[in-house]
């Protein structure tokens, strides 16, 4: 045992040993690139040698211990390390990409970069420690800090992005997501998925404008398209629910079928291969477009709709029987059907508001772009899942609620908006997504699912 232990801490000391000696030569290497004097680098190289290893020392000190000499079996150290693991990974990373930017970008290092570090850093720390006071919104606190940090980031680095039109604008496509997001937030809960909503979009955002182009009353025509998206959502609901665990498979199918479908219907006869043109009518603009005014206020509709709605699902979610039997069927299905609330009754239901709110969206959409285009909704696909996620309703069901998907949408086009401030491409900004979906997941998904804990 004890050979062991000292072969284990001799091979870490000549790892230490190796490590210190690349990072000087790379710090030897920018010198030369930099055109610093010899002098400095030598200097420089034999001070990061020695610090670096004495400090590889110091910890592996406090992590290796002889524990048959009489030695403690666990330090300070290795007690903060064992508690605070995960934050102190993500500060480590975070000065490593700071380090790396500022020695790769030119003027990258300057004081506004610095504060937004410590900002990031803070965010880092107080998630970590004041998070565990809010363990009943622990999501939703992280999601508060998140999109705190990022706004004041952005304030601080890009030019007008703390404008009042920015503001607003950011607002609009909040709302758009936000409203898209309500299906599969309430379809979350009751632990399905419906992978049809950005094909229902598209679908409502080029069927509103064929039938106002021909002829039907725009009033008419908007409302029949809610009335197929919610009869979509029924189809999906009864298909879904017959076929438990296909959900998944079964939405995606059944989008690519509505999808192809208005593209036949409406390219009959034209050469635009499914997207329509024509005229919107002036109250669907004014409700969806920047320039929309709300009683005279120059304050797009959509936003205060989106708010309204928010307020009335997130209230109605806690306080009337409809919410509290969705939860209780995403806790556990058996149990719910014992005291006689009906499964079928309210998987039908949640996938027919995902469509109603999906066609919603679609036609809001068309008074926002002027014209049909099926693909108008394809970003949907991801953005609706990931709101859901980084707000902290759970997939499996039975946790969460809307006003966490709320959080969710925010956080994510205040960083869409940020990234495109800093002049990052739209593959860049998908991969940015997917780097913050990806910890988010592992953060819930360690956490039992509330049927164990009952």
């Amino acid at each position: 045992m004890q050979q062991a232990s000292q072969e284990l801490g001799l091979a870490a000391r000549i790892i230490g040993l190796l490590v210190a000696i690349i990072l000087t030569g790379i710090g030897i290497i920018f010198g030369f690139m930099q055109n610093v004097s010899v002098q400095i680098i030598i200097l420089s190289a034999i001070a990061t040698l020695v610090l670096f290893y004495w400090s590889w020392q110091f910890v592996l000190s406090q992590f290796i211990v002889d524990v048959s000499s009489g030695g403690p079996e666990s330090s300070e150290l290795r007690k903060v390390w064992s508690q605070y693991r995960m934050p102190l990974i993500g500060l480590a990373i975070a000065l490593l990409v700071f380090l790396i930017l500022s020695l790769t970008v030119n003027d990258f290092f300057n004081v506004w970069n610095v504060l937004s570090l410590l900002i990031l850093l803070m965010i880092i720390v107080l998630t970590r420690t004041l998070g565990e006071q809010f363990q009943q919104n622990k999501s939703a606190f992280i999601g508060i800090m998140v999109l705190s940090g990022l706004f004041s980031v952005g304030a601080m680095n890009i030019d007008g992005f703390a404008s009042s039109m920015n503001i607003k604008s950011m607002l609009l496509f909040a709302s758009f997501l936000g409203i898209a997001s309500i299906g599969q937030t309430l379809v979350a809960l009751l632990g399905g998925l419906d992978l049809s909503i950005p094909f229902i979009i598209g679908a409502a955002n080029v069927g509103l404008l064929y039938l106002i182009g021909h002829g039907v009353p725009p009033w008419l025509a908007s409302l029949l398209v809610l009335l197929i998206g919610t009869g979509l959502g029924v189809v999906n609901g009864l298909l879904s629910f017959r076929l438990q665990g296909q959900a998944l498979i079964l939405t995606l199918g059944m989008g690519f079928a509505i999808s192809g479908g208005v593209q036949i219907l409406t390219s009959i006869g034209s050469a635009y291969s499914g997207n329509v043109f024509g005229a919107v009518p002036d109250w669907l603009s004014n409700l969806s477009s920047m320039n929309g005014s709300t009683f005279g206020i120059p304050f797009p509709p959509v936003i205060g709709i989106w708010a309204l709605i928010s307020l009335v699902l997130i209230v109605g979610m806690r306080v009337t029987v409809y919410g509290r039997y969705l939860y209780a069927l995403g806790v556990n299905r058996t149990s719910a059907s014992r005291v006689m609330i009906s499964e079928l009754k309210y998987w039908v239901l949640v996938y027919a508001m995902s469509g109603f709110f999906a066609a919603s969206t679609g036609s809001l959409l068309l008074g926002w772009s002027g014209g049909g285009f099926i693909g108008v909704g394809d970003q949907y696909l991801f953005l609706t899942l990931a709101a859901v996620v980084v707000g902290g309703t759970s997939l499996l069901g039975g946790q969460g609620g809307y006003g966490f998907t709320v959080i969710g949408v925010l956080v994510l086009q205040v960083l869409s908006s940020f990234l495109v401030g800093i002049g990052l491409s739209f593959q860049g900004q998908q991969f940015i997504f997917g780097l913050l979906i990806l910890p988010m997941v592992a953060l819930y998904a360690r956490s039992p699912h509330i049927r164990t804990q009952i």
